[in-house]
């Protein structure tokens, strides 16, 4: 029994799938397959039942893999000691960011990060909400900024900081006139939307109590895959969306002008930074955590009072 073999059986019980099993591993089909069925012939027993789809795990399979996982996790119990212990932060810290924050959020605490952390290599991906809970199941990464709460099991959420949203409008949009808006105020078949799978977009609906209803653009339909297109989109057209607040911090006093509060209670997101469970290289995700948070103006930390807007 090799620490190899483990790695190989979590695996596959994470995915239910032996090729998807193996790509997470970094090996070929016929290699992983090969290792764990040596691994049950030196048992005696199946760990999974290879007649079902997805694979499913055997009766004692089953307690062979809650074995394999505590194995894994003293496994990475023993590294995480020995970084402790090297004291130097080093090495690779690889990170998945939504792409509504990444744009806004990294280049106010990456150069000062890489500046004060020389030996850390930062790897960062931009990913939306669910491939990042999904890799960090998987391990490709090891940690997430994200829109929180999302209450996945086997994550960890760690607030960082909040964000109010904002209204982004036309000047001949009819919210350009209001100086405080309500969601009803919003004309729906104005609205610019980004494209499905971004969590901002289910929150814009939310606020908009669109989750429901239909929406009809007249004359173009478009759903951009930025909040950059997005305000380009509404600058010429009479069109409106919502933006989060850290975009407004970057904008020329010529955008600022097209921004609308809404009235309070406001909506407000709440951005995090998430782990697994039992993620390693704590001390490098500490000191990731307190860079973003020393880089973001104090305003966005202090708690809301004003409405959190649920990922749908």
């Amino acid at each position: 029994m090799t620490i190899q073999q483990i790695e190989y059986i979590n695996a596959v019980d994470v995915h239910r799938n032996f090729i998807k099993a193996a790509e997470a591993c970094f090996i070929t089909q016929p290699t992983l397959s090969m290792q764990i069925q040596k691994l049950e012939e030196e048992l005696g027993v199946k760990i999974f039942d290879r007649s079902k789809l997805p694979v499913v795990p055997t009766p004692v399979g089953e307690g062979i893999l809650e074995h394999a996982r505590r194995l894994l996790y003293a496994r990475n119990e023993l590294n995480r000691y020995v970084e402790d212990q090297k004291g130097k932060l080093s090495g690779q810290l690889r990170i998945g960011i939504i792409p509504t924050l990444a744009p806004y959020l990294l280049p106010i605490f990456v150069p000062a990060f890489i500046k004060k952390y020389p030996e850390i290599k930062l790897i960062i991906h931009e990913l939306i909400t669910e491939n990042i809970v999904r890799n960090l199941k998987e391990e490709k990464i090891d940690a997430g900024i994200l829109v929180t709460p999302i209450e996945e099991p086997g994550i960890k959420e760690h607030t960082l900081f909040y964000e109010e949203l904002m209204v982004f409008t036309s000047k001949r949009n009819k919210a350009y006139e209001k100086q405080y808006i309500l969601p009803k105020d919003i004309d729906t078949s104005k609205l610019w939307l980004l494209e499905e799978g971004h969590c901002f977009r289910s929150q814009i609906l939310s606020i908009c109590e669109l989750q429901k209803q239909s929406r009809e653009h007249s004359g173009l339909e478009y759903e951009a895959g930025s909040i950059e297109t997005l305000k380009r989109m509404v600058e010429i057209s009479d069109g409106v969306t919502i933006v989060p607040e850290l975009v407004t911090m970057q904008m020329p006093k010529s955008q600022l002008q097209l921004i609308r509060h809404f009235k309070r209670p406001v909506p407000v997101r709440e951005i995090s930074l998430v782990v697994h469970r039992d993620f390693l290289k704590e001390k490098l995700i500490k000191a990731l955590q307190t860079e973003i948070l020393e880089a973001v103006p104090d305003k966005l930390k202090k708690p809301p009072s004003q409405n959190i807007i649920p990922i749908q």
